[in-house]
């Protein structure tokens, strides 16, 4: 069969883009969605087209990497275009769970350290987005979230440099405490956190305007289905995807793989141990703190007596559900998390229990048990693992 020449390539690429840029226009209510949707599906197609070239993967990871973020960023923020405001609700809360979970992947999985305070960690950058906006509620959104990335990445070395010391179960005690005495901690200053009542921002959370521009204000998805939360959510969670796949693939990330495997071997050949491992704690928390405050943007509020123990948890349970150390497995444990809620409400509605009820009220503790054990049983590297494995002998049976 043959193939086409490069500038005949170029030029069917070309066409395509044009193509769909125009039925773009076409299909929607009106020329300026039609041109956003259009420049959307054609970056999308653009990048992955260039993304399909194995020569470009092997000598520009970071760039393969980067097309590889666009794709999906762009076809999520697609969807939250149909979305219902319900669905794009959820999508914004698994995308915000989702870098956390890859901030406690990168720490366990890649560096070897266990931890069981990352909810605390997520409730010190909710806690920074609502404080902050209280007092400063002009301060552009991204210089909120920055501002509670700072405060966690902080809160994250305060607790680093003591546990660069520890290992195993005493790591797991110390970080554990921390989880256990947040609430404490938090209505020790009721005066700035609220206590457990917790903080409400100061102003309904709405889209910036030159985000809300490019779709007509009052009949935009961005208003009708809160649809702009889910897109910053998702734009931010591309961002720490990004940056946490080429910190994997980095100098200091091999250091840390090596640190994990063999720590005797690691100080032979000059890896700080006390460095990375505080380093590790750092990126980790700063992730939780990102998702933490992204959750106070979506739910418009903070109560600290959410960002308790059992949070912990459930985020350790998914990180290990969809497969620890791995970027994608944090992806799907975001997914996971954003539909229990439904699920939870299915299944209490066919099975007529009380919503109120105590059964109802811990099904979502008894369903990621249940999931835990199942994946500890035939997937011990989680689902991600399990995909891995079979994709491989499917391979190895193809002929050639």
């Amino acid at each position: 069969m043959r193939t086409l020449a490069p500038r005949s390539r170029i030029a069917v690429a070309a066409l395509t883009l044009v193509v769909v840029f125009v039925s773009s226009i076409l299909a929607a209510p009106t020329t300026r969605n039609g041109v956003v949707l259009g420049l959307a599906l054609d970056g999308a197609l653009a990048s992955l087209s260039v993304l399909s070239s194995r020569d470009l993967r092997k000598r520009r990871p970071t760039l393969a990497r980067a097309l590889g973020s666009v794709v999906v960023v762009d076809v999520a923020l697609g969807a939250t275009f149909f979305f219902s405001a319900n669905t794009n609700y959820n999508l914004a809360i698994g995308a915000a769970m989702a870098i956390v979970l890859l901030g406690l992947s990168f720490l366990t999985g890649i560096s070897g350290q266990i931890s069981l305070g990352n909810s605390a960690f997520m409730g010190v950058g909710a806690l920074a987005v609502a404080i902050w906006a209280n007092h400063h509620a002009s301060t552009p959104l991204v210089v909120t979230l920055l501002i509670a990335v700072a405060c966690g990445a902080v809160a994250g070395l305060l607790l680093g440099l003591p546990a660069a010391r520890l290992r195993g179960p005493y790591l797991a005690g110390m970080t554990l405490a921390f989880a256990v005495a947040f609430t404490a901690i938090v209505n020790s200053f009721t005066s700035w956190t609220g206590g457990d009542a917790g903080l409400q921002l100061p102003n309904a959370v709405t889209a910036p305007r030159w985000m809300a521009t490019l779709f007509d204000s009052q009949s935009s998805p961005l208003a009708l289905n809160s649809a702009w939360l889910a897109d910053v959510t998702i734009v931010a969670a591309g961002v720490s995807f990004f940056l946490m796949a080429n910190l994997i693939h980095s100098r200091a990330g091999r250091a840390m793989r090596l640190l994990r495997d063999n720590d005797v071997a690691a100080e032979i050949v000059g890896v700080s141990l006390a460095r990375s491992r505080v380093l590790a704690f750092v990126v980790s928390s700063a992730y939780a703190a990102l998702g933490g405050g992204l959750w106070t943007l979506i739910n418009n509020s903070v109560s600290p007596p959410a960002y308790s123990f059992a949070l912990s948890i459930t985020i350790l349970s998914l990180v290990v559900i969809g497969g620890i150390g791995t970027v994608s497995g944090a992806l799907l444990g975001g997914v996971i998390y954003a539909y229990s809620a439904s699920v939870i409400s299915w299944i209490t509605t066919q099975t007529g229990l009380n919503p109120q009820g105590n059964l109802a009220s811990q099904l979502n503790g008894i369903i990621f048990g249940a999931l835990l054990v199942l994946v500890m049983l035939f997937a011990p590297l989680g689902i991600v693992g399990l995909i891995r494995r079979l994709h491989r002998r499917l391979a190895s049976k193809l002929p050639g």
